[in-house]
């Protein structure tokens, strides 16, 4: 009993120490992917000056700078240039579209061209994961020449999204292997009878129910553990009938099925180990049970 106590508590703390360090990586990883928020974030900055450097050849200007790309809200960044410039709604859109399709996180977002001079919208429009949901308009319609700045706005939560998605999606992984673990390390049941005897001396063998073993004329045989449930519930009624439906409920149900021949099975090869000493047999008590027989 002490020691199916020793063990139970100490693969609870296995099992509750890998599900804490399952559970920190899980944490540690969700977290290290800030490095990552940096590094897209740079990544989409590159990819919006690209987008300044393409309208600026299509209004036929090599040689003016695209100036430097401004974080104006947290997920709105804005495009300027050194220059006036024209544009064309279809290739600024067609643009957009093809360079912001290297940026994962950016399948949402507007794009509104600015006047400088009176910030007011000279053109627009949104652009959707789902395409049926884009909101273009006023296309085949060339801009004049004037001084233009590009906010773009990404609907908010790409990154953030990501990283709960990872580790939300751990966490069923998580639960797995916890009840994978705690399947293997399903403690022993505790010997019948609630008894703290080790020790049982039947006729001239010694039953070691902690060691699970038996000791016959100098000689060791081992028992496995539900062979040692079963010899204990005899020796703890030696020469007294045990009825068989109380060996398989004790024995067996807790494993949720009881099976009838299981039972002649370990009682044979009880038998087969006991055999060594002629005065201690198992013999069957016909429409009751089994009895312990230890001859004086």
């Amino acid at each position: 009993m002490h020691l199916s106590r020793n063990l139970l508590a100490g693969k609870r703390k296995y099992l509750f120490a890998l599900i804490l360090l399952l559970f920190s990586s899980v944490i540690c990883v969700a977290f290290s992917m800030t490095g990552g928020d940096d590094f897209d974030i740079a990544r989409r900055e590159v990819l919006l000056r690209r987008i300044g450097h393409e309208l600026l050849l299509q209004s036929g200007d090599s040689t003016s700078r695209v100036l430097p790309v401004k974080k104006i809200a947290e997920n709105e960044y804005q495009i300027s240039f050194e220059h006036e410039l024209t544009f064309q709604p279809d290739s600024l859109v067609n643009t957009t579209s093809r360079l912001l399709a290297k940026d994962p996180l950016a399948s949402d977002y507007v794009v509104n061209v600015v006047n400088c001079g009176n910030a007011g919208v000279a053109y627009g429009y949104a652009i959707s994961k789902n395409k049926k949901d884009d909101i273009i308009t006023c296309r085949g319609r060339k801009q004049p020449r004037a001084c233009y700045m590009i906010n773009i706005k990404f609907k908010p939560g790409g990154i953030i999204t990501a990283k709960t998605g990872y580790l939300l999606g751990s966490l069923p992984f998580l639960a797995f292997v916890g009840f994978i673990f705690f399947r293997s390390v399903k403690p022993r049941r505790a010997l019948p009878g609630g008894q703290h005897t080790d020790m049982f001396t039947l006729g001239a063998v010694l039953f070691d129910a902690k060691n699970r073993r038996l000791s016959i004329n100098g000689s060791t045989i081992d028992l496995t553990g539900t062979e040692t449930r079963l010899l204990l519930i005899f020796a703890l009624s030696p020469n007294e009938t045990i009825e068989r439906s109380r060996l398989q409920k004790e024995i067996w149900e807790d494993e949720g099925v009881i099976v009838g021949r299981s039972l002649d099975m370990f009682i044979s090869k009880l038998r087969k180990k006991l055999e060594p000493e002629p005065n201690i047999n198992i013999v069957v008590i016909r429409g009751k049970g089994y009895k312990l027989e230890i001859s004086s």
